[in-house]
Order: C-alpha cells, then structure tokens, then sequence
C-alpha cells in the first residue's frame, strides 16, 4: 500500500467520524429543543419524551433546521405559549452548544 492510499484512507475515515459526530449533536440538539419546548408547553414526562423523540423526527423532512424551527413554533403556538420565532431559534444556538458539550463529556 502507497503512502498515498494510506492517506486516503485516513482522510476517508475522520470524514465518516466527523460526519457522524455532527449527525449525533445534531440528533440530540433536536432532542434537547423538544424537552425545552415541552416544558414552555407543561407537558407530562411521557409527553415530554415523545415530543422530544418527534422533533428528532421532523429534522428528516428537509435539510437544514427550518423543518425543526417550523414544528416548534408551530406546536408553540398552538399550545398558546407566548413565544417568538427568533427564541426558537435561539434554543436551537444554545442547544446545539449544549449537545456538543454532552457529546464531548460522554466520550
């Protein structure tokens, strides 16, 4: 084997490595963000759990965080909390520092 493949084969490998790092802060930010909408919404822990489980869930509509964002203020709103669509977003910033910081202490 060349050194070259070797290299390839090390760039191949932290590439697959990162990419499921960034899916797992990603899965859990979602997580984290349906707990916090959850609690905005006095749901029960079963309720709780299932919410957090469905905002992971929406992630898989479309790429990026909109189909996330959607679904929160949606339910917020429709749960009567008094929110606004940039503290969605905010809960997203801090969740996603949170989540990386779980990920990190849990290797």
């Amino acid at each position: 084997m060349t050194a070259f493949e070797d290299r390839q084969r090390a760039f191949e490998a932290k590439f697959a490595r990162d990419e499921e790092a960034a899916f797992r802060i990603v899965a859990r930010r979602n997580r984290l963000v349906g707990q916090w909408a959850a609690e905005l919404m006095q749901l029960t822990p079963a309720e709780t759990d299932a919410y957090a489980k469905a905002v992971v869930q929406a992630d898989f509509e479309e790429a990026g965080d909109e189909d996330v964002v959607r679904k929160v203020y949606g339910d917020l709103t429709a749960a009567n909390v008094d929110v606004e669509e940039s503290a969605v977003r905010r809960a997203l910033e801090e969740k996603t520092i949170e989540a990386r910081r779980q990920l990190l202490q849990s290797e």
